[in-house]
């Protein structure tokens, strides 16, 4: 997955463009406040590189030792009662590119975005969008290995989307449109990068009626998506719902 567009969210206290007020010439501007450290994309990061360096020193099963990894999506593993695999997927790439691409978006996107509405919103929005594509990866391709970061970062751009500036949406419904065409490739789970997105844009439109409605809609929207997920776990038990 290639990088994201960097600045799409209205910058608090910026001008026509997000820069600010202009200043006379020759007089410093302000200084500026720093920027919230996003220490959920830092700890996604940190994960995901960690993951992958423990596979490759054989400390834990990688696809390379011919074992299933443990972060690794596979529906009859999830059926078996491994439930963890519903968001762990997000942790478990499968090679040092898939790695650098996906960890290049949690730079660009994920930091704007985590820095735009703090690390406990985004947090809850990172938990609802990896359940969600893996339900939606289980429900379209149940007996496939399925790894990656993408699905939950698709979900960041469809909560974005709602909250983006107008020029903020075009560059990134120029950046979907790309990634929507990479979801086609053989190797490349479209089911994953829809269900990741469809279960971000709720969470978009409740951030954008303030934080209290957002606050009150993710422990539902969460729900509901912990129970597709659980039903697409579940295919022997369909007929029961």
């Amino acid at each position: 997955m290639s990088s994201g567009p960097r600045h799409i969210l209205d910058a608090p206290g910026g001008g026509p463009e997000g820069r600010g007020p202009s200043h006379s010439f020759g007089t410093p501007p302000p200084p500026q406040a720093p920027q919230p450290r996003p220490w959920v994309c830092y700890a996604i990061i940190g994960l995901c590189v960690g993951v992958f360096a423990l596979e490759e020193f054989g400390v834990l099963p990688s696809f390379s030792a011919n074992k299933l990894p443990l972060g690794a999506l596979y529906g009859p593993a999830v059926q078996a009662g491994q439930y963890w695999r519903l968001v762990a997927v997000a942790f478990e790439h499968g090679g040092i590119l898939h790695l650098a691409f996906n960890m290049s978006v949690v730079v660009t996107l994920g930091f704007t975005l985590e820095r735009g509405i703090g690390s406990l919103r985004f947090a809850g929005l990172s938990l609802v969008t990896a359940l969600g594509a893996s339900a939606f990866s289980l429900l379209f391709d149940f007996d496939k290995t399925m790894v990656g970061a993408s699905g939950m970062i698709l979900g960041w751009a469809g909560a974005m989307l709602p909250i983006a500036t107008r020029q903020g949406r075009r560059e990134l419904g120029t950046w979907l449109v790309q990634v929507a065409v990479l979801s086609l490739l053989p190797m490349v789970s479209w089911s994953g990068h829809l269900g990741g997105f469809l279960f971000g844009l709720p969470c978009g439109i409740a951030m954008r009626q303030g934080r209290r409605v957002y606050a009150l809609a993710l422990p539902i929207i969460l729900f509901l998506t912990a129970v597709v997920a659980l039903y697409a776990a579940h295919p022997e038990r369909r007929g029961a719902f």
